[in-house]
């Protein structure tokens, strides 16, 4: 993940590991991320006592919107208007823009699979970014790596399944900051002002997530 943007989720953990009283080192560890990469995050975004997480994550998609050229831009003409617009949504929700840009032409493929060198030429960008983008994928439970043997070459997959699976991993997550602040709650001492704070924090995202992941199991159905 080095060299991608900080995604939503990422942000809220940097915020769940202030309110804890974690330093930035032990943040970069936990989000396997370089120790420079939260302190430049934290420190252009209000500081360690200012930093907000949904504030932060719209500044730098504001900032990355107006330092990407016009040229950059117009390179997203393979993915036509609506492959776009639903590039544009992905971003919003957190996801880095060339991974989104990958994702949605899997998306729109006839059988949802492309090898990396068909995304590297639809797409118009460089093989280490493609490369990049589908790990992403991958990791996150968006798409699938299956190996085809006639070609000798990965094959990345969108399937019925994949919305699943993101969304559980996603919801995982977000569990784990729950209980992560439901920790840093006792450490801080169960009666204490930050205590309390942090306790009805960790139980509404840990509830939300709980019925989130039920609800995903039930309505499973509907992706078959």
């Amino acid at each position: 993940m080095p060299g991608e943007r900080l995604t939503q989720q990422e942000r809220q953990r940097i915020a769940t590991g202030l309110a804890g009283g974690l330093s930035y080192a032990e943040i970069a560890r936990r989000l396997d991320r370089p120790t420079s990469t939260i302190s430049r995050e934290i420190g252009r975004n209000g500081g360690p006592r200012g930093y907000r997480p949904q504030q932060a994550h719209q500044a730098t998609v504001q900032r990355a919107r107006r330092e990407t050229p016009a040229s950059a831009r117009a390179a997203g003409a393979p993915l036509g208007a609506a492959g776009e617009e639903i590039v544009e949504l992905a971003v919003r929700t957190g996801l880095p823009r060339m991974t989104a840009r990958v994702h949605v032409d899997l998306l729109l493929s006839e059988d949802g699979r492309r090898t990396a060198a068909e995304l590297t030429r639809r797409l118009r960008v460089s093989p280490a970014s493609v490369s990049v983008a589908v790990n992403y994928l991958v990791q996150y439970g968006y798409a699938r790596r299956e190996r085809d043997p006639r070609r000798r070459r990965d094959v990345y997959v969108v399937d019925d399944d994949a919305l699943y699976h993101s969304v559980m991993l996603s919801t995982r997550h977000t569990l784990e900051s729950a209980r992560a602040a439901m920790a840093a709650a006792e450490a801080s001492g169960a009666d204490s002002p930050v205590g309390r704070r942090l306790a009805k924090s960790g139980a509404f995202l840990e509830r939300v997530s709980l019925e989130m992941m039920e609800s995903a199991d039930r309505w499973r159905a509907l992706l078959a």
